[in-house]
């Protein structure tokens, strides 16, 4: 394929203009909902919150890709929830419905037969029955316990076939309900971080210095006695642009950086008869290693230091951490 090709100013005049219909088409299907945030509405968020087990979302071909990430969305919220196949459940699956969950059901028409094959089964079981349909007067909307009403006047397609306003405005409603859940459960930052060790907030959040610190003999040290060279080549091989200086306890008294060095240069300090209490510095910043991550990242950037040495109760050398093991471990 020619990747060189573009489309005349005609032809990208028109693509835009079919773009921007569907875009507003969408759009008003979603302002409509507004009007339908009602008592149904909250009825089915009573019905989630009471829920012992797990909301069970489920429905057919375009509704079933929308009902799996809504399920995903209520599980990453505090709502422990998961997806069935309604193909699947007439053949087993209906063995994960307990009598603690409740049931989410879309379909556009509220006659999907797959739907309504287990209906009688999801009766049976007494559960909490919330349909998300277009259509009122469907048997899926009667049978429910209660409706949210995700009509549409017509979909984006210009055919008006293709799944298009009602797939947004079922995944709309979805994310409200999460949502509205979200706070009435109080559900907070680090509850999310919890559901989420993987991502940038959950390392933001979860992550310990202790986590990830040099330990050990990979902490570069020396004692206060040492001379200027040797704490040079021990910043050399540890490779952390500093090395700790530490007395007899292994108590840490101070800290030599590149910065440190620079400075030694410029007054002009013979680096080969210096000890490196003489020019380390004094008081520097430290840390422990329960402290978060993210709250050592914070004390480096306010100190505009590149570099961090853990210590523990005692006074003594635990750890160390720079720049590039925040950046490393995606903390920053």
């Amino acid at each position: 394929m020619n990747k060189n090709i573009r489309p005349t100013a005609e032809e990208a005049e028109k693509l835009q203009a079919l773009g921007l219909a569907v875009i507003k088409n969408e759009a008003e299907a979603v302002g409509a909902l507004a009007g339908r945030i009602n008592g149904d509405f909250a009825q089915a968020c009573c019905y989630m919150l009471a829920c012992e087990g797990r909301i069970v979302v489920t429905g057919m071909g375009k509704s079933g890709h929308i009902g799996s990430k809504i399920a995903a969305t209520l599980a990453s919220t505090g709502s422990p929830a998961f997806f069935v196949h309604p193909g699947e459940a007439s053949h087993g699956d209906l063995g994960m419905i307990t009598e603690k969950d409740v049931v989410l059901a879309m379909s556009n028409s509220g006659e999907t037969a797959e739907l309504l094959t287990i209906l009688p089964i999801i009766k049976r079981l007494g559960v909490p029955l919330i349909a998300m349909t277009g259509n009122l007067d469907s048997n899926l909307a009667r049978e429910a316990d209660t409706h949210l009403d995700i009509s549409v006047k017509q979909e984006a397609c210009p055919l008006n076939l293709a799944p298009t306003s009602s797939t947004t405005a079922t995944l709309a409603m979805g994310d409200a309900l999460a949502v509205a859940m979200l706070e009435a459960k109080g559900f907070t930052e680090m509850d999310f971080a919890r559901s989420h060790p993987g991502g940038s907030l959950g390392r933001r959040l979860l992550l310990h210095i202790g986590d990830i610190m040099h330990a050990g003999d990979q902490i570069p040290r020396v004692h206060e006695n040492a001379d200027l060279r040797d704490a040079l080549v021990e910043m050399t091989n540890k490779g952390l642009g500093m090395t700790a200086v530490i007395d007899d306890q292994e108590r840490l008294i101070g800290i030599y950086t590149d910065g440190d060095l620079r400075r030694t240069l410029d007054s002009q300090v013979d680096i080969h008869n210096c000890k490196v209490s003489e020019v380390m510095t004094r008081g520097c910043k430290t840390a422990t290693a329960d402290l978060l991550a993210a709250e050592g990242l914070q004390i480096m950037q306010e100190n505009k230091i590149n570099a961090l040495l853990i210590i523990d109760n005692n006074q003594k050398l635990a750890g160390a951490i720079n720049m590039h093991d925040l950046l490393k471990a995606g903390v920053m």
